[in-house]
């Protein structure tokens, strides 16, 4: 089976940028936190960088690469119901084309207590606008992050709209709360105002030094809660199964 290009190419510039994997160690940790004991599956592994922080999860991806586990689509999950612990993703919910199916799938494939732990783009005034004006994946926030209907078969994976995370988890709580009652939102937190967007992300160029990223991100947590709802660009979201599927 061949390897998709694009994960190969993201996982080449994670590899060239040590700046880069130390920021996203710390979220990796921060995720680590958050998960409950007991299996964990990974939804969008692509490049492979969460699995080489935390190599017990079940890596998945909807495009094949040898160092996923299974390839698996988020909306139609091929695993058992109540059989994870938790689900993580790293800047996977905003490609999704339907998040309502893959929330569904996964109050079904959790057991009770189990937790959704996510990273996702937040769209705050500042980031919004560097997200409209240099980032080539669209903010639409008219968006229905719950819109229905049937997939779309010729979609391409990597197609996003980073406005779905602020509006589940920010500024459409209550539909959220209403759709899901399963699921209950029990951490939605900005993060990243500094050090994330001075490392490029997975782009090819660099304005940190990798010996200021802890420093840094030290004086962040400081202050992410007075500017984060200025200027994140990024939020941590847990999510966890209380009732009955």
């Amino acid at each position: 089976m061949a390897v998709d290009e694009r994960p190969l190419h993201y996982r080449t510039v994670w590899e060239r940028k040590p700046a880069l994997r130390a920021v996203y160690r710390a979220y990796y940790g921060q995720i680590t936190e958050r998960c409950q004991p007991g299996r964990t599956l990974e939804i969008g592994g692509g490049s492979g960088n969460l699995k080489s922080f935390m190599p017990w999860v079940v890596s998945t991806d909807i495009l094949f690469a040898p160092w996923l586990d299974a390839v698996a689509d988020a909306h139609c999950l091929p695993f058992a119901s109540n059989s994870f612990d938790n689900i993580v993703l790293f800047d996977v919910l905003h490609h999704l084309e339907r998040p309502r199916m893959f929330l569904d799938e996964a109050a079904r494939v959790l057991r009770r207590h189990g937790r959704i732990v996510m990273v996702e783009p937040a769209i705050t005034p500042l980031s919004g606008f560097f997200y409209r004006a240099f980032h080539p994946e669209p903010v639409v926030m008219s968006a229905d992050p719950l819109l229905g209907g049937p997939l779309d078969p010729d979609r391409d994976a990597f197609e996003a709209n980073q406005a779905i995370p602020t509006l589940l988890f920010s500024r459409q709580k209550a539909r959220f709360a209403a759709a899901f009652p399963a699921l209950q939102l029990i951490e939605s937190r900005r993060l990243a105002l500094f050090a994330y967007p001075l490392s490029g992300g997975l782009r090819p160029w660099n304005l940190l030094p990798a010996g200021l990223v802890l420093p840094l991100l030290g004086i962040e947590s400081w202050l992410e809660p007075l500017l984060g709802w200025f200027m994140a660009f990024r939020m941590i979201v847990v999510i966890e199964r209380r009732g009955h599927n």
